[in-house]
């Protein structure tokens, strides 16, 4: 393969590294989030909670840890994301103003769907960053019993649950915006792959073996 054939501008190369970030991030906090969702406490020791201790691949401190740092990477990623394509965002968003007062450009259904897809996990992914953070920085269990609840706008119950369903409403909105755009993740992600010295994904023909 020439050089030319192999070679991927550095815009997309950063961003396909920017978007690995995400999705490395999305997934360890998306899993360790789904083992919090069925263990939700540490329960009591002495036959009382069948499920007091019990370690499924970790323990349950580091599937914390890798829950918080998972989160970390995504929201740094995330903004990263955001700041390289504020441009984007702002002018889509004008878009959607102008079409909502009956104003040209207009769009399709397909781009109205995809908006509102793009929509939900920017919403879901601020509540669940917010969420999230308050989580972090008010901690439950005994500490909480000691200090009590500083009930900053809700109660702590509260806000776990908007960080459990929000992360729920990101996920599914994650998931459809994954398929629609499967197509460019998988080409983008075999050029960067190409670009690399050394790897090829096409195989070798007879007259390429002959060449060689």
């Amino acid at each position: 393969m020439s050089p030319k054939a192999r070679g991927v501008s550095a815009q997309t190369r950063n961003n396909w590294l920017v978007d690995a970030a995400v999705a490395i991030g999305g997934l360890v906090a998306i899993i360790s989030g789904v083992y919090f969702l069925f263990f939700p406490v540490g329960g009591y020791q002495g036959g009382r909670n069948p499920i007091y201790g019990i370690t499924i691949v970790f323990s349950r401190t580091t599937w914390d840890d890798l829950h918080i740092w998972g989160g970390l990477l995504m929201i740094a990623a995330v903004v990263i994301h955001f700041a390289i394509h504020w441009h984007w965002v702002t002018s889509m968003a004008g878009r959607v103003v102008k079409n909502m007062l009956g104003r040209p450009p207009y769009m399709n259904n397909r781009g109205r769907f995809n908006v509102a897809i793009d929509a939900g996990i920017g919403i879901s992914f601020l509540l669940t960053a917010v969420s999230g953070a308050y989580l972090f920085l008010v901690p439950g269990g005994a500490a909480l019993r000691l200090n009590g609840d500083p009930m900053f706008l809700f109660s702590r119950s509260t806000w776990d649950l908007l960080h459990t369903w929000a992360g729920v409403v990101m996920i599914a909105a994650a998931m459809v915006h994954f398929i629609i755009h499967w197509g460019w993740v998988v080409k983008v992600t075999q050029s960067v792959v190409r670009s690399v010295p050394g790897i090829s994904l096409q195989k070798e023909t007879k007259t390429d073996v002959a060449q060689s």
